[in-house]
């Protein structure tokens, strides 16, 4: 087999991967419900098995995935005081993880978090809140692609981050506020919500320096190997979880929606 047919053979995986996350993810935020609960519970286990891995915790990786998962279902299932479940898990982890250890407690409970705060969000306020989220996450990334390839410039971070620069971080955001513009999920705040796109913008673009950072701490190119072509979930979702996590937050600090 010649190296482009190997090239145009992993091009062939990875988009069918795609189309596979985007069609199972599509129909469970559409559907909402049990369907979407169970789906982000799932994510959130594979993620906290993700993160065990990388921080010297092999041995209880599936266990702590599990317990991770349940805790997550536990909290839609059990009075509202039971949220702490979340964050008892990654402590009572400790004593198993080896390396790493403030980045595993951080990290899991932004995990959590950001799990708890999609599910909300789609309970909450409805499909086209958590639409666009997803679709300022995307524009963000291929804005900031775009720009970064195109215009080039000076780095934002290379000691975390060497290939985004400033120009694609800022191109991000003007790309997540256009979102704001074509797709409202709120009539009368849409000047509110080009502000906050831009800063959810921002936090995603952090939540991908954090993720590679601790990629590159831990010695592993992708998180895992569950998504064929692509690596890990934590290498597609960081941006989302954080860009998620960020929205529950200003949600519950302001009662902005």
């Amino acid at each position: 087999m010649s190296k482009a047919a190997g090239r145009w053979d992993d091009l062939l995986v990875r988009v069918a991967s795609g189309l596979v996350m985007a069609i199972v993810g599509a129909l469970a935020i559409w559907l909402g419900g049990l369907t979407f609960k169970l789906l982000i519970c799932v994510v959130v286990g594979v993620l906290v098995w993700e993160l065990a891995r990388m921080c010297g915790a092999e041995t209880v990786s599936v266990a702590l995935g599990v317990g991770a998962a349940l805790a997550l279902c536990a909290t839609f299932l059990l009075p509202s005081w039971a949220l702490i479940a979340l964050g008892a898990v990654p402590f009572a982890a400790l004593p198993w993880v080896r390396a790493r250890r403030p980045a595993f407690v951080l990290f899991a409970i932004a995990i959590f978090m950001s799990g708890y705060g999609l599910i909300s969000l789609r309970e909450t306020q409805g499909l086209s809140w958590v639409i666009w989220l997803v679709l300022l996450v995307v524009a963000t990334d291929v804005g900031g692609y775009f720009g970064g390839r195109i215009l080039g410039g000076p780095k934002f971070w290379p000691s975390l981050s060497p290939k985004k620069t400033w120009a694609g971080i800022i191109t991000g955001w003007g790309a997540a506020a256009v979102v704001s513009l074509i797709w409202p999920p709120a009539s009368g705040m849409v000047l509110t919500l080009v502000v906050l796109a831009i800063a959810l913008s921002f936090v995603s673009q952090l939540g991908d320096i954090a993720e590679s950072a601790l990629k590159r701490r831990a010695g592993v190119k992708d998180s895992s190997g569950v998504i064929p072509g692509h690596g890990g979930l934590m290498d597609r979702f960081d941006s989302m979880l954080s860009a998620s996590l960020g929205l529950f937050l200003v949600q519950g600090a302001t009662g902005l929606i």
